[in-house]
């Protein structure tokens, strides 16, 4: 599959490597793809996220992401959900924390990913999560869906706005869906423009 990636598309998995060493992460998840999305310049997906302001709210992004994490990977539907069974996730991750330091439910999260996954660390370097995983080959169906060739950052980009989970709720919170993203880019006033100076959508772009 990476041999169809655009050179944006490999500087984004790259990046998103280079992100969870820093962290020190287990594997390498579909946040830390999307911080390195935000790290891009001169591309169709920086193109979009700068369109629709996400670019300049990267602070906000990595917070709320990190604090996922610190929820053990559960997203907000998931916490209104113990919630509503009068469980205080908040509560627990405070106790938590209390007794085995802060992040542990994410540590913990991190573990029970690594055991489900199979085959050898990508790039030779740090694992890929079966949810970083999905949001690639997602990518690819959605390429091949618009008849592009190669995967742009940008197909990255739309695959995390439409996999169900943190990320995906991150993005909305901060402006950023599937559709706005395809507005900006193939659709839209803004993205008429704009988008042709990032470049074309990827067929045949080396």
């Amino acid at each position: 599959m990476f041999e169809r990636f655009t050179k944006d598309a490999r500087a984004v998995v790259l990046g998103a490597v280079e992100c969870a060493e820093r962290e020190r992460a287990e594997a390498v998840d579909d946040g830390h793809m999307l911080l390195a999305l935000l790290d891009r310049e001169a591309s169709r997906a920086s193109f979009a996220l700068a369109s629709l302001g996400a670019a300049r709210r990267r602070d906000s992004i990595e917070a709320a992401l990190s604090g996922a994490r610190r929820r053990g990977g559960l997203s907000r539907a998931d916490t209104d959900a113990l919630a509503g069974l009068g469980i205080d996730l908040a509560e627990i991750v405070s106790r938590v924390e209390e007794s085995h330091g802060e992040g542990a439910l994410a540590a913990g999260a991190g573990k029970e990913r690594r055991g489900r996954r199979t085959g050898r660390a990508w790039f030779g370097r740090i694992p890929f999560s079966r949810e970083a995983k999905d949001a690639l080959v997602q990518s690819l169906r959605i390429a091949t869906a618009r008849h592009d060739r190669r995967i742009g950052d940008e197909h990255i980009l739309l695959a995390l706005t439409v996999r169900p989970g943190v990320t995906a709720e991150v993005l909305a919170d901060h402006g950023v869906t599937h559709a706005s993203v395809d507005r900006v880019l193939h659709g839209g006033v803004a993205g008429a423009g704009g988008a042709g100076g990032a470049g074309s959508t990827g067929r045949g772009v080396g």
